[in-house]
């Protein structure tokens, strides 16, 4: 498919100077714990999963700079994949998602204690004994198309009802992930049903719009006080007075998962389409057409990446939570 000029989007962000906090205190690099000394839950906002996603760096900075500390419980700031994001070229700002492989398909066991190496690997390895003590995790992160947010909440309920105590983006996405390999989110007791551990992905808009960065850290307060890790005065006026809107829910039957080098849609779907018929031909994988399985249909997240093994699109239809 042709390149679309569509896709060429602004980077209206700058992403911050996070030097100042890779020392932390955890013993890992770029991560930072506070303790109140109170008991309560240990809870996790993390960021640059993937490197040119900055708007989770926007956040987190925010954060450190108002001085915001637990009022129960743990709290960590953590920047994930810190090579990818120091990396980051705002005049080629699609290079730097990772280094050398998706950090964000590499959370199970098998793989964190396999053979394998890469940059990323070697990050989450060094990641995960923290990750193995957060018991609320919200994960940042942003998209290649200006479409609305969307929470990805996992398919199980108690990721449901996280994302509607956070009370936005007013999209909620369920669904269980990339065949590619586990997200950081569904690692562990986070995708867990018989865990109290939980944890949300928060998709803010497009990678580089500025609004992005606003919905970032909004999400990122209505997080910290949904779980009760700060007070609402804490947040001030990041947080709106006005309620927003109602939450709709999309349940995602699956990935779209490619099968071969050749991959193309048959238009330029943006997400968040939805496709009135059963049998709408999609796209070709190779010659193999791609259709929408039942009647209206939605697409979650049309990927530019098509690349054999990985997701083209999520396939989904609105549900009453």
């Amino acid at each position: 498919m042709p390149q679309d000029p569509r896709d060429n989007y602004t980077v209206e962000l700058t992403a911050p100077d996070i030097s100042a906090y890779k020392a932390g205190n955890t013993g890992v690099d770029y991560v930072t714990t506070f303790d109140s000394g109170v008991a309560g839950p240990h809870v996790m906002v993390s960021a640059v999963v993937h490197g040119n996603e900055i708007c989770g760096a926007i956040a987190l900075d925010h954060l450190f700079q108002a001085g915001i500390r637990p009022r129960r419980g743990r709290l960590s700031f953590a920047f994930v994949n810190t090579a990818a994001y120091l990396a980051f070229d705002p005049a080629d700002p699609t290079a730097t998602r990772f280094v050398d492989e998706d950090f964000n398909r590499l959370w199970t066991a098998a793989v964190l204690d396999g053979p394998r190496d890469s940059q990323e690997l070697r990050r989450a390895r060094e990641l995960r004994p923290v990750m193995d003590t957060v018991d609320l995790l919200l994960d940042i992160h942003s998209m290649q198309h200006a479409t609305t947010p969307l929470m990805m909440a996992g398919p199980i309920a108690k990721g449901r009802a996280l994302a509607r105590g956070v009370g936005i983006p007013e999209t909620v996405v369920t669904d269980a992930g990339h065949a590619a390999g586990k997200r950081m989110r569904d690692y562990e007791g986070f995708a867990d049903p018989d865990s109290p551990r939980n944890a949300l992905l928060v998709e803010c808009g497009q990678h580089w719009e500025a609004s992005s960065g606003t919905v970032a850290v909004e999400s990122a307060y209505r997080f910290l006080v949904h779980v009760g890790a700060i007070d609402r005065a804490d947040a001030g006026d990041h947080i709106p007075a006005a309620a927003p809107p109602p939450q709709q829910f999309v349940e995602v039957s699956g990935p779209v998962t490619i099968q071969t080098d050749r991959f193309r849609f048959a238009q330029d779907f943006r997400g968040m389409e939805v496709i009135p018929k059963a049998g709408t031909v999609l796209g070709h994988d190779g010659d193999t057409p791609v259709t929408t399985p039942y009647d209206n249909c939605v697409l979650i997240m049309p990927s530019r990446r098509l690349n054999k093994g990985a997701s083209a699109v999520r396939l989904g239809r609105f549900v009453t939570d």
